[in-house]
């Protein structure tokens, strides 16, 4: 199992982050599984949770950290005693964090699974991503199926968020249009 760890003291919205030296995406043939990628560190900041908020109408109290009664008695009558990011902000930081953590040449996200809410993110919570490859298949002549398992962890080590990604990611060697995955010959398609 290959490990990929990328860090620095580059700063670019609160992250440490420094760009891949690789300038050209991994493609489907580059992948295998066991391999593992570390994203950089990124705060979950009051401001990114207001952002949300904004942004999806989910103006839930839990997540809202503002100075009101309703606020706070919500926060300390919670499981968690405080105010928590919303769990998709978390799902969304997450998917933004490994679109270079690896690089790859994604055509198409096709599913989300298996998806757990392990612990809640706290405001000012530094977290980043791992990703493994799990599983590679070849789908049809340009592309490759791959489930990556990602886990969104804090920085002082707790699991807040897993689950599995598909994607498909583009075929260094496309095939031939008349050429299918186990070689046999297929018709081209008619235009309509």
């Amino acid at each position: 199992m290959a490990t990929v760890t990328f860090t620095s003291d580059a700063s670019k919205n609160g992250c440490s982050a420094q760009a891949e030296t690789r300038t050209s995406p991994l493609y489907f043939e580059d992948l295998e599984p066991g391999q593992s990628w570390t994203s950089p560190s990124r705060p979950i900041s009051l401001e990114d949770v207001r952002s949300f908020s904004e942004l999806t109408g989910d103006f839930d109290p839990l997540h809202s950290g503002d100075d009101s009664e309703e606020s706070e008695a919500m926060a300390l009558s919670s499981p968690f005693g405080r105010p928590v990011a919303h769990g998709l902000l978390g799902l969304s930081v997450l998917a933004g964090l490994s679109t270079e953590y690896p690089r790859a040449a994604t055509l198409a996200l096709v599913g989300v699974t298996d998806w757990q809410f392990e612990n809640p993110i706290f405001f000012g919570e530094i977290v980043h991503v791992v990703t493994e490859v799990e599983t590679v298949a070849p789908h049809g002549r340009r592309a490759g199926r791959i489930t990556w398992l990602r886990k969104l962890i804090s920085s002082d080590g707790r699991l807040l968020q897993q689950g599995r990604f598909i994607t498909l990611v583009a075929s260094k060697r496309r095939k031939p249009a008349s050429q299918s995955n186990d070689g046999k010959h297929v018709p081209p398609r008619q235009p309509r």
